[in-house]
């Protein structure tokens, strides 16, 4: 299996979407290198609107490949306060560099609750070698 990038300071979703807290109270969401790396070249994204409300576990837009195509599941519920436009544009960034590449940033409306539904590195490693069936 390829090596992937997992940086500590994040939380990890099983759906492979990473969580980064911010000094705020806000949280920045983006895809892992672990998804990049599955899904190839990237070819277009879609994303919610920034006011949007989100709830944890349902799909908040989708990521498309030259490959395959995917949706994004949302890690925390809240509302969408911040979309990176200049992803719309660039999608291939994602490829190039998957955790400065932030797709939204979410108020968490729920968070120590979603807090229990997410993996740190450790345990999101743990569970991509599994899904590889190493």
């Amino acid at each position: 299996m390829a090596e992937f990038k997992t940086p500590e300071n994040l939380l990890y979703s099983k759906e492979h979407e990473w969580v980064e807290f911010l000094d705020d109270g806000n949280v920045r969401v983006g895809i892992t290198d672990y998804a990049q790396y599955s899904l190839k070249d990237v070819t277009y994204l879609e994303l919610p609107e920034k006011g949007d409300t989100v709830t944890a576990g349902t799909p908040m837009g989708s990521i498309e490949s030259v490959k395959a195509a995917s949706d994004i599941y949302v890690p925390v519920s809240g509302e969408i306060v911040e979309v990176n436009e200049e992803l719309l544009d660039e999608p291939e960034k994602v490829n190039e560099d998957p955790y400065g590449s932030w797709m939204v940033i979410i108020k968490p409306s729920n968070l120590e609750e979603d807090k229990k539904n997410l993996l740190d590195a450790e345990g999101y490693q743990k569970y991509v070698a599994e899904l590889e069936g190493e």
